[in-house]
């Protein structure tokens, strides 16, 4: 049976909704802590979300020649099993779909509780319990869940109109402080570096910092989990990755800047609803309410965009092994019921169980392994000469895909010389995915 393949707008937005999540809206109150967790340097701030964006566009280009050279939905899982052996794509499966994206949607929907939290004070009063934030966020998943059970019409659709919004938002976003806020509000705050600047951008620190920032700039890489589902591959995918991450990494420094422009540091330290604080000093009580409100739809687009592309890993894994055969079947509209069903159960217990900063700072160490081994891949598939006349070269080979290889072995040597339990985890995690490897016989089909 056909059916409707998303379109080269769908796929890039998808790109753009998966990346403007909680990260740009949360890292900043992080970043500029004192360290070892943060780099209160505003020059050093900014140019870190620099080289986090050439650091993506970097992965990007690497990822639409492995992409190319497969074009099969399931994004690291089919890779790796093609370059490697099929025991690293399961491994990556089983991230992508405990930590990659229902981990990851977790957060984001968490970050909207949050967001959404002035309208509730409003309606309901300021003694609300403390778990109502994780009750937006589980009501928020089943919002989506029930629009992706549509089909792919229906959530391709959903994530075109709802990245505009978001787009269109940021915009405002951007602009309205320069017109609005008062001399005597702002932060004034100083871009130009000073003797200390260079200094910090060197020190381990900055290497934590950047952990926040790849989180924020992480989805870079989902159009390539629906390459078998997209329309004219070939094309799109390349279109789609590079594009959409340009757009965002000039959309990271504007909101960057402007945050730091009207808040002071002491002002963001240590928050979430970093955009909330941005624009109770810019507008009155009501404009901050419809800002809140325009936050959590912006966050409920990434959202979309990974509920369209994590089932696909967890389909794809149902075909290959017998003991996820149960998250094969789709329905009649193209969406994959069961593993549709299966991310919204995972992404609920972790909002039950896991405060945002864990999830995210084991998310970005999770994943980060898994990307560079993809990107490194780009070097097996010109040794093995895997690709063929549709397959897109990485642009700057090899030097673009080195230096995404070397930054993220610089946040692992982070991560493993500061919090090394956290690197035990993910190590636990990937682990337990070799023994449900051996455990699971492949399908016969």
């Amino acid at each position: 049976m056909t059916f409707k393949k998303y379109s080269r707008s769908v796929a890039t937005n998808m790109v753009i909704a998966n990346m403007i999540g909680t990260g740009i809206f949360t890292s900043i109150g992080f970043q500029v802590m004192s360290p070892p967790i943060g780099i209160p340097d505003p020059f050093a701030i900014m140019f870190i979300w620099l080289i986090g964006g050439i650091f993506a566009l970097c992965g990007a280009t690497a990822y639409a020649e492995v992409a190319t050279t497969f074009r099969e939905s399931g994004g690291e899982y089919t890779f790796l099993s093609k370059i490697y052996h099929p025991i690293v794509g399961f491994a990556s499966g089983w991230v992508s779909l405990i930590v990659g994206f229902s981990a990851a949607i977790a957060a984001l929907a968490l970050a909207s509780g949050d967001y959404l939290m002035p309208i509730m004070n409003k309606i309901f009063g300021t003694n609300l319990p403390d778990f109502t934030p994780k009750l937006i966020a589980t009501l928020l998943l089943l919002l989506v869940t029930l629009i992706q059970l549509g089909g792919v019409v229906t959530g391709g659709l959903f994530q075109n109109v709802i990245t505009a919004i978001k787009l269109l938002f940021i915009l405002v976003l951007i602009v309205t402080p320069f017109f609005f806020l008062s001399n005597a509000t702002k932060s004034n705050v100083s871009f130009f570096p000073t003797e200390s600047s260079w200094n910090t951008i060197l020190s381990l620190p900055f290497a934590g910092s950047l952990v926040y920032v790849m989180f924020a700039y992480s989805g870079w890489n989902s159009s390539s989990y629906i390459a078998g589902n997209m329309e004219n591959p070939k094309k799109n995918l390349p279109f789609s990755l590079v594009t959409g991450t340009a757009v965002v990494t000039i959309i990271y420094l504007l909101l960057t800047g402007v945050f730091m422009y009207v808040c002071t540091f002491e002002e963001l330290k240590g928050k979430i609803a970093i955009g909330n604080i941005v624009i109770s000093k810019v507008f009155n009580e009501q404009a901050t309410l419809v800002f809140a409100g325009l936050f959590a739809v912006a966050l409920i687009s990434g959202i979309n965009a990974m509920f369209i592309a994590g089932p696909r890993v967890a389909q794809r894994m149902g075909h290959d092994y017998r003991i996820f055969s149960f998250l094969k079947g789709q329905s009649t509209k193209g969406a994959p019921v069961n593993a549709i069903l299966l991310q919204t159960c995972i992404s609920v217990a972790i909002i039950l169980l896991f405060d945002f900063r864990m999830i995210l700072q084991y998310i970005e160490l999770t994943l980060s392994l898994f990307c560079l081994l993809t990107v490194t891949g780009v070097f097996v598939i010109r040794a093995r000469k895997l690709g063929d006349e549709s397959t897109i070269k990485t642009w700057g080979y090899p030097f673009t895909p080195l230096l995404f290889i070397g930054v993220t072995l610089w946040m692992i040597f982070y991560f493993a010389h500061l919090e090394p339990m956290r690197l035990f985890w993910t190590l636990i995690t990937i682990l337990s995915s070799v023994v449900i490897y051996f455990l699971s016989p492949k399908n016969s089909e």
